[in-house]
C-alpha cells in the first residue's frame, strides 16, 4: 500500500500550475501526479477561465512544504482556488489520482 500523503493545489491557468508545481518540487522532496483541469460554468467571471489541480506526493511534511511553496508562487501569478492535504489517502482515493481531463479531447 502506498502510504505517501497527497497534496492538492488548484490554481487559475496552466502556466500558473507549471510555475507552482516547479516551486513545490524545488521546495520539498515530492513527486507529481498528472495535473487535472476543469472549466467551470462561470469561467468567464474567473481571472483565468481554466482551473488546474496540481497533485503532490510525499511525506506529510514534504507535501505541506510543497503546497505552501506552490501557493506562494500561484498567488503572485493568477491566484489559488483551494488547497488541501490528505495525510493517508485510502486505496479508493489513490485510484482517483490518475484521472486526468487533459487526456480527454
Amino acid at each position: 500500500m502506498d502510504e505517501r500523503a497527497v497534496g492538492f493545489l488548484e490554481v487559475y491557468g496552466l502556466v500558473c500550475a507549471f510555475m507552482a508545481a516547479d516551486a513545490g518540487c524545488k521546495a520539498a522532496n515530492v513527486t507529481l501526479e498528472p495535473f487535472d483541469k476543469n472549466k467551470p460554468a462561470n469561467a468567464e467571471t474567473l481571472p483565468v477561465p481554466l482551473l488546474v489541480t496540481i497533485k503532490f506526493r510525499g511525506t506529510v511534511a514534504d507535501v505541506r512544504a510543497a503546497v505552501e511553496a506552490g501557493r506562494e508562487v500561484a498567488e503572485q501569478i493568477s491566484g489559488v482556488v483551494v488547497s488541501h492535504i490528505i495525510p493517508r489517502p485510502t486505496q479508493d482515493t489513490l485510484k482517483m489520482l490518475g484521472i486526468c481531463a487533459f487526456d480527454l479531447n
